[in-house]
């Protein structure tokens, strides 16, 4: 007896089988790891930096305030001595914790741009000690030309001083970035960002921010370097 014949619904046997063997057919095995691959390499480079913005944005908008061994503020531009108007929000904000008693030390920490002659540091303790602060109760850590080479500076005097916690002092969006630097030499870090001056003034600055501090954590993340910015 013949064997029956797939046939299409206008009887055409050929097309039929033409079908069937279309559903059969399987993509090369090499070719679909590769796709997922791909897939999972872009996932990778787009998720990432959307969740760092936003632990970035979600850092933030934290403050806290516990007992702490000292109050650290980072440094940033200075002329001549006297803060700009970034450092000097920082500076009040420092100054009102150590008021508050968050904690009996308050370090300022930042070394010298090109043709300064004051360290930020400096002026830093300076305009802490017109403000009210003991002159005793400032040190001033005068080293360092970014962020992570000022908390490796910080971290060198906790350890000398037998120092374990600290308050870090910066502006909202560069809190993230900082306590990590922190943890990473040696300071059981929390954030108590400023409220006040240029960097939370608009929502353009606070985007430009948010996008530069993801690009600056990510960095230091994956090389271990600063891009120079306080």
């Amino acid at each position: 007896m013949d064997e029956p014949q797939i046939q299409d619904e206008n009887g055409d046997e050929g097309a039929g089988r033409r079908a069937a063997g279309k559903r059969g057919r399987r993509l090369p095995r090499p070719l679909v790891w590769t796709g997922r691959l791909l897939f999972v390499v872009v996932a990778v480079c787009v998720l990432t930096p959307l969740v760092v913005g936003w632990r970035v944005w979600y850092e933030a908008r934290q403050d806290e305030r516990p007992k702490s061994d000292a109050i650290i503020v980072l440094g940033a531009a200075q002329y001549d001595g006297r803060p700009s108007p970034y450092f000097e929000a920082r500076l009040r904000h420092a100054y009102t914790l150590y008021r508050e008693g968050v904690a009996p030390k308050i370090v300022t920490v930042g070394g010298k741009q090109a043709g300064d002659r004051v360290t930020e540091a400096a002026a830093g303790r300076d305009f802490l000690v017109r403000l009210g602060a003991p002159a005793a109760d400032v040190v001033a850590v005068e080293t360092g030309r970014d962020t992570l080479q000022s908390m490796i500076a910080v971290g060198g005097v906790y350890r000398d001083r037998g120092w374990g916690s600290g308050v870090v002092v910066t502006d909202p969006w560069h809190s993230l970035r900082s306590n990590k630097m922190a943890g990473d030499n040696g300071i059981d870090a929390v954030s108590s960002p400023t409220r006040s001056g240029p960097s939370v003034q608009t929502r353009d600055t606070q985007l430009h921010s948010i996008v530069r501090e993801t690009g600056g954590y990510l960095y230091y993340v994956l090389l271990g370097r600063s891009r120079h910015t306080m």
